[in-house]
């Protein structure tokens, strides 16, 4: 059975990876590590769970070898908008917890997985079905992080024999933990404000077309992933994966389809439409499909019934 550690486990991937892995692999076997203690505390409601700096390799490596640790979540991360406003704290972040991580899996035998991004990509990138081995010059510190990520991960592989692995996730909606700073962070906050205000302000361009993934299809991927023959796997790090892709205006009017007094309108913010506009408009996921038999089960309607019941219940619940 495998022990697991899943690092930045309060962000909005973690605590919803940490229950999934425990239904898989059972709940003494799945520890969620964070930096911050009132998160912790908050995670150790449901789960196991310690305050880990990701960046204090010491500790970091000294905890993985006492829990025997052999399989590691690597989530910690500032995301492409945050990253913006102070990009050498955000290399200093993703680059420095994934560079302890691999030398930790090195070390110790573990096999790792660190998300990576459509933010990778770039402007020079196909954004029309964007092709798994292309181009990738980003113009952001969180796609360069992402693109060096990609590449130190293979590396380690290739020189180390790490079992590394990562998909490139597009943006993920979700109803757990609200977003952190990314670019497609609208296709969430929108149904928490339809559920509030009934309106919504969209920072993004209303034309903008970005992949998305749900939730739950966002856990299997991984799960999935780290379970596939390894034999089978012509790439690593990292596979594109995707389930939909549409604009804030598609998403806004199929919204109001099912709640006729939603209204929006667009304030426009330069930093993510920039951003948005580097990156595809979709992805060709056939790597994935083939080499470890992806294939998400959420499309749009489906998703925007699920998020519009989950998130007036949290509202109703006082939770937002």
């Amino acid at each position: 059975m495998k022990k697991i550690l899943v690092l930045g486990a309060g962000g909005q991937i973690g605590t919803e990876l940490v229950p999934h892995l425990q239904k898989n692999y059972g709940y003494d076997n799945v520890i969620a590590a964070d930096l911050r203690p009132e998160i912790v505390a908050k995670l150790g409601q449901n789960s196991r769970a310690v305050v880990m700096n990701a960046l204090e390799m010491e500790a970091y490596a000294k905890f993985v070898k006492s829990e025997g640790i052999d399989t590691i979540y690597n989530l910690v991360a500032l995301l492409s908008a945050t990253g913006e406003k102070n990009p050498q704290l955000a290399w200093n972040i993703n680059m420095g917890a994934l560079l302890n991580s691999l030398n930790i899996a090195q070390e110790y035998k573990c096999s790792i997985f660190t998300p990576s991004s459509i933010g990778a990509f770039g402007e020079n990138t196909p954004h029309y079905k964007t092709p798994q081995d292309t181009v990738m010059r980003p113009n952001t510190i969180y796609g360069v992080c992402k693109v060096t990520g990609e590449m130190l991960s293979d590396y380690y592989h290739s020189r180390f024999g790490v079992d590394s692995r990562s998909v490139r996730f597009p943006g993920i909606i979700s109803n757990g933990a609200l977003p952190g700073g990314g670019t497609t962070d609208y296709a969430v906050e929108v149904f928490y404000e339809v559920a509030k205000r009934g309106k919504y302000t969209c920072e993004v361009p209303q034309d903008t077309y970005m992949d998305m993934l749900y939730m739950p299809d966002a856990l299997e991927a991984m799960t999935q992933l780290m379970e596939a023959d390894p034999s089978k796997l012509v790439h690593r790090n990292s596979f594109n994966v995707t389930s939909m892709s549409f604009t804030p205006e598609q998403l806004f009017t199929e919204i109001k389809k099912r709640v006729p007094s939603f209204t929006w309108d667009y304030e426009i913010d330069p930093v993510k439409a920039q951003i948005s506009a580097s990156w595809p408009d979709c992805l060709d996921d056939t790597c994935a499909r083939e080499e470890w038999g992806w294939n998400p089960k959420w499309g749009m309607d489906a998703v925007i019934d699920d998020m519009l019941a989950a998130c007036r219940k949290k509202v109703e619940n006082g939770e937002y």
